[in-house]
Order: C-alpha cells, then structure tokens, then sequence
C-alpha cells in the first residue's frame, strides 16, 4: 500500500515538473521566434551581409552537441537499467561534451572577431550582430542545462536516482534535447538562410 502512495506521489510530482518544463521551454521558443523574426525583416538593410562564411567550428560544436544528446540518452537508458557506473560515464561525457560546445562557440567568434567581423561598433554588420545575439542566447540557456545537468551528477553520486526514481535525469535531458533542436535550428536557419 504504501509504495502504491509512494508511485502515485511521484507521479504527480513528475507531472507537475514537466508542465513547469514546458512552459519554459514555449518561452524559450518565443524568444528565438522573436530573434529570428527580427533577421528576416532585417535582412533588408544596407549593412547585410549576403556572402558570410561561417567558421567550421559552428559545424563541429553542431556535431558535438548532437553527441552529447546521444550520451545523455544512453544515460537515462542506463540508469533505467540500474547501471549506475555506466551512467556515471555517460553524464560525465555528456558534461565534457557541452563545455567543448561552448568552448568551440567561442573559438568560432574569435575567427569571426580576427576576420574584423564584430557585433558592434562602425565597422558592425547586422548580420554579425544577430549570429552574436543567437549564439549568446543559446548558449546563456545552455549553461542552465549543464548547471542542471552538474546537480543531476551530483544527485546520482549521493544514489538518488534509481530505475523507478529518475525524474532528474529525465527533465534534465528533456531540457538538454531540447536546447539541442533549438541549436540545430539557429544553425540551420542561420546557414541557408541568407
């Protein structure tokens, strides 16, 4: 009776968080609906640049991000399995593979930044500005998914989480999966786009 009342606590909880997750992340798409609604309508300006070249590095930290929602899957399977080394693993990677996104967003400015290519000033080119704007935004969103996705490590090292109690790890990789698309979008929508 009582693990009966447990399961239907956690349930509901389960529920409730993942309402509150969605909600955010309808917000989430407001915001880069905004920003890209915004490079349409801008793309009538003088100051466009129709002939950017995008660094490569955008296309690596793509495919790296697209890893790291790989792991993150494979961690949630595994901790549904009760492997809780293998998932130990797949956070940790995951983790490594989103700092390696960010660092590789910041290497992919440095080169826009070297090409004279900067986000403000006289010599600024709306287009360059709002590359800036969607990674910064990204990547401002992304961090909140690996502050989460660190508590998520946390808790499963203090063995919170187990193959019926795994809501952490579900949310988070919800969120993660989530900030992923929204990426592959931008990047999509920023590369042909033009």
């Amino acid at each position: 009776m009582e693990n009966t009342i447990t399961q239907e606590v956690y349930d509901r909880k389960s529920k409730s968080y993942k309402m509150l997750l969605y909600f955010g992340m309808i917000s989430i798409i407001m915001i880069f609906a905004g920003l890209t609604s915004a490079f349409v309508v801008s793309k009538q300006r003088p100051d466009w640049l129709k002939e950017m070249i995008i660094p490569e590095t955008f296309i690596y930290s793509t495919i790296v991000l697209l890893i790291s929602s790989v792991t993150f899957y494979l961690a949630k399977k595994a901790i549904k399995s009760d492997n809780r080394s293998l998932t130990t693993t797949y956070l940790l990677v995951t983790l490594v593979l989103g700092l390696t996104f960010v660092y590789l967003q910041f290497k992919g400015f440095d080169l826009l930044f070297n090409q004279g290519l900067v986000p403000f000033g006289s010599s600024s080119k709306v287009t360059v500005s709002f590359l800036y704007a969607f990674v910064f935004v990204h990547v401002a969103h992304l961090f909140g998914g690996m502050i989460s996705l660190i508590y998520v490590i946390y808790n499963h090292y203090k063995q919170k989480y187990n193959s019926s109690q795994c809501l952490g790890i579900e949310l988070s990789g919800l969120y993660w999966h989530f900030m992923d698309f929204i990426w592959v979008y931008l990047f999509l929508f920023f590369y042909f786009f033009k």
